[in-house]
């Protein structure tokens, strides 16, 4: 007798981990984080919801797979770059614009991002690159290690930012009339000069300006040996 996540004689097995992670992955762009659920991915699978704890033993180790799924090939953006005489700084640009658009790809991307520790090749294998590039750019190991950290918390944390900007102009496209509003109603001199700027839509002009402060603070520490 065949069970949920095993074939019947003669048909294709419907249950396995890559098509479980691809139909989640689906879900989550058709509807978002929120509606995605292991009882609607079950019912998506068309196998009962126990059957999917054979792969993932709760929601939060879908979501770490998910995670990872994402970052695949991420690690391999500066591939085309080797060998040649790239600066440090145009190869961690490369890897943090890899990242955003890799979390950019699904909806929710950087939601599912933030909450997980995933551990498999992809995402160590960004963090190995990012990590590689700055030590043999003479950064010390401690800063390479920050450094990674405080990219990809910048990235993830802009790209939120992004997401939920974007979903909020689309349910509700009149938010920005109202930042508008209440910063002219009110005695906000510096903001009302700036206030064009406060509103764009234009995310990767706003990612590059932080994203080049980053790497200009990285260039004020790294070790002075390293120039020589």
């Amino acid at each position: 007798m065949s069970t949920p996540s095993t074939p019947a004689r003669g048909r294709p097995a419907r249950l396995d981990r890559a098509r479980t992670l691809q139909t989640a992955l689906d879900l989550l762009d058709q509807s978002g984080l929120d509606a995605l659920t292991m009882r609607r991915l079950a019912d998506a699978m068309g196998v009962q919801a126990g059957a999917l704890y054979r792969y993932f033993a709760t929601k939060q180790d879908l979501l770490t797979a998910m995670a990872e799924r994402m970052l695949e090939g991420v690690a391999d953006a500066t591939a085309n770059n080797e060998g040649r005489n790239d600066d440090w700084s145009d190869r961690l640009a490369t890897l943090a614009r890899a990242h955003r658009a890799a979390l950019l790809a699904h909806r929710d991307g950087a939601r599912v991002f933030a909450g997980t520790h995933a551990t498999g090749a992809s995402v160590l294998g960004f963090a190995e690159a990012f990590v590689g590039v700055l030590r043999e750019a003479g950064f010390r190991d401690d800063d390479a290690a920050r450094a990674l950290y405080t990219v990809v918390n910048y990235t993830v944390g802009h790209t939120l930012e992004e997401q939920a900007a974007l979903q909020a102009e689309a349910g509700a496209p009149e938010s920005v009339d109202t930042l508008r509003d209440a910063v002219a109603t009110g005695p906000y001199p510096h903001l009302s000069a700036t206030l064009p700027t406060l509103t764009s839509t234009d995310f990767t002009r706003l990612f590059e300006f932080g994203l080049d402060l980053l790497i200009e603070g990285l260039r004020a520490r790294r070790a002075p040996s390293a120039d020589n």
